[in-house]
């Protein structure tokens, strides 16, 4: 569902040799939670997990450990690690920080070169080609996997590593939220419209429109979030 997700299986990891256990078994439960495999509040079991993936408790203690300082799980002392559940203030906190991702990945892509301008410009319009796709069909899931392509296209786009591994963290966490209620239509239609109004934006290479725009696009994307 989000654009960076990685599927694994205990294959993949039996094929992969040159990169550690560590690693692969994070990105396998990594997976697991972001597609809602493993739900918010459930505790994972490390046995359950080796058996899995043929590995020793070692690597999914080291994987856990990584999840946790990335704020996706919570050791609990006694009783084990758990997929974090996120309460409200730290959502509405989340929602800030990202308008503030957004708008700056905004100005920035405004200031591209208009060949970089365009071959975004072309991949912004065939998402939202593909919302309208997903509302007629009323498929809510469709439409929220499209609506993050969309805004991930925008981050990498503005060609900072730097934000490209925040934005990604944070999306993570938010989507821990947003698993509960993926049934629930947000607003698609005033969503697809906001949406192509960043893209005319974008088109007119105005840094601060853009900016402004993304900006309250997500800070709107909340409101609706929570009504």
């Amino acid at each position: 569902m989000l654009p960076w997700i990685i599927e694994s299986s205990p294959d993949r990891l039996a094929a992969v040799r040159d990169t550690s256990l560590a690693k692969l078994v994070r990105d396998d439960l990594l997976a697991a939670i972001l597609q809602g495999d493993l739900t918010p509040g459930q505790r994972i079991n490390e046995p359950d997990v080796a058996a899995r993936l043929q590995v020793s408790r070692v690597p999914v203690r080291e994987a856990l450990r990584e999840l946790e300082s990335s704020g996706l799980v919570v050791a609990r002392k006694h009783s084990g690690v758990f997929v974090r559940q996120l309460d409200a203030g730290e959502i509405a906190d989340l929602y800030k920080m990202r308008a503030l991702l957004d708008g700056y990945a905004g100005r920035c892509v405004a200031q591209l070169s208009p060949e970089k301008r365009s071959n975004l410009l072309t991949r912004l319009s065939a998402s939202v080609a593909l919302m309208h796709q997903a509302v007629q069909c009323q498929d809510i899931q469709a439409y929220y996997a499209e609506n993050l392509r969309f805004h991930w296209s925008i981050v990498v786009a503005a060609e900072s590593a730097t934000l490209t591994e925040i934005y990604q963290n944070l999306i993570q966490k938010l989507h821990l939220a947003r698993l509960k209620n993926l049934a629930k239509d947000v607003g698609m239609q005033t969503s697809i419209a906001e949406h192509a109004e960043i893209i005319d934006a974008i088109g007119s290479a105005d840094p601060a429109r853009c900016e402004a725009m993304l900006t309250q696009h997500v800070t709107d994307a909340y409101a609706r979030l929570i009504t």
